[in-house]
């Protein structure tokens, strides 16, 4: 059974290990190099109030994936939120992006975001189908976006209306 619930700081070196493992195999997120504990510990503390970042989790408490939003910096009115998520390679479908995604929803509302904006990697074939089966719709496109370890990729962005 997996069970959601909001993250600590104290999860924070479980969720980088994740990143890491996602990284590390060639995977479609934006991060190009390692992440630490801290890293996560600094972004939710970044924005409190703002934010919200949850875990799907076993019963015997093994981290599977988590998921947050937050505001999107410059480059997003005050009433969009940034959404990333991310899952334990290998444990993809067993319904953990579903569930976090229910709990973000819900917070996304409380918090009073007027939308998501999701910015997705053009060769993320998984990370496009994630997104576009929970309702975000395309609704732009940075082409040659260069990551910080010199890769150019194409980005989809994708928003949902709340």
């Amino acid at each position: 059974m997996i069970t959601v619930r909001p993250a600590h700081p104290l999860d924070a070196r479980e969720m980088a290990d994740i990143l890491n493992e996602i990284i590390a195999i060639g995977g479609t997120t934006a991060m190009s190099g390692p992440i630490d504990a801290a890293y996560f510990v600094a972004r939710m503390r970044n924005a409190p109030g703002a934010s919200a970042w949850h875990v799907a989790e076993t019963e015997e408490g093994e981290i599977l994936g988590f998921q947050w939003i937050a505001p999107g910096n410059d480059h997003l009115p005050p009433d969009a939120a940034e959404i990333a998520t991310f899952a334990r390679p290998g444990r993809q479908g067993l319904g953990i992006g579903s569930k976090l995604f229910e709990a973000t929803k819900a917070a996304a509302k409380r918090m009073g975001y007027a939308w998501v904006n999701a910015n997705i990697r053009a060769d993320n074939a998984g990370g496009l189908i994630y997104y576009q089966s929970r309702g975000f719709e395309d609704y732009g496109r940075i082409e040659g976006y260069r990551m910080a370890d010199g890769t150019v990729v194409d980005k989809i962005l994708k928003r949902l209306d709340l």
